[in-house]
């Protein structure tokens, strides 16, 4: 059985953000296969991780709403997304966008789920870290029904979409900001080369 950190480091671990962390688990959430970036990522050995719950990476920043909405959603068959901060061994942490997917067996049953967490940009860590600190104390201070019913009055007043649809707009919003840096990028390329080529 695997021993939380006995202390929690307010630092993120150097991993390649490149890469896709991959794990598969049953329907219980028991960790059923995780690949090598999982391993780098979360310090853990693959023979530490296997047939252990899920929610040993799961950083105590992270309110527990957002996983209940997760699994409801898991478990009515629907592909979900979610914004989440991990824990690693040493008690260090790393941000991922994780597109679940769900995994059927031969008669269509739901056999388990296989998620793929890709790294996130600063700016969406920045905007989604405010609402998760706002849950979470609500959730310490009213219990978990109360920081349910602020998330969904938030979601439906302040959004106006779901949680999955919230997540996957604020990176349709990043996107569209590093193409407007990469044209902003190419056309002060192009005018440094035609003033310097102009007065040469």
């Amino acid at each position: 059985m695997i021993v939380k950190p006995p202390k929690i480091l307010d630092q993120e671990i150097e991993w390649n953000k490149t890469e896709t962390i991959v794990s598969k688990t049953n329907t219980a959430g028991t960790i059923l296969y995780v690949n090598d970036t999982f391993c780098k990522t979360s310090e853990y050995s693959k023979l530490e991780l296997i047939n252990e719950p899920h929610n040993v990476i799961r950083h105590p920043d992270m309110p527990k709403v957002i996983f209940k909405v997760l699994w409801k959603n898991l478990k009515k068959g629907k592909n979900f997304h979610a914004i989440v901060k991990n824990l690693t061994k040493s008690g260090k942490y790393y941000w991922v966008i994780t597109d679940f997917t769900i995994d059927f067996n031969s008669r269509n049953d739901i056999s388990g789920y296989t998620a793929r967490r890709k790294a996130v940009p600063e700016s969406v860590v920045e905007k989604i870290t405010l609402l998760y600190k706002t849950l979470l104390e609500i959730e310490k201070l009213k219990g978990e029904e109360a920081s349910e019913l602020y998330f969904n009055a938030y979601l439906e007043e302040e959004i106006g979409k779901g949680y999955n649809d919230f997540v996957l707009t604020l990176f349709q919003e990043e996107l569209k900001k590093q193409q407007s840096k990469e044209k902003s990028a190419k056309f002060q390329k192009s005018l440094n080369w035609f003033f310097s080529s102009k007065y040469e």
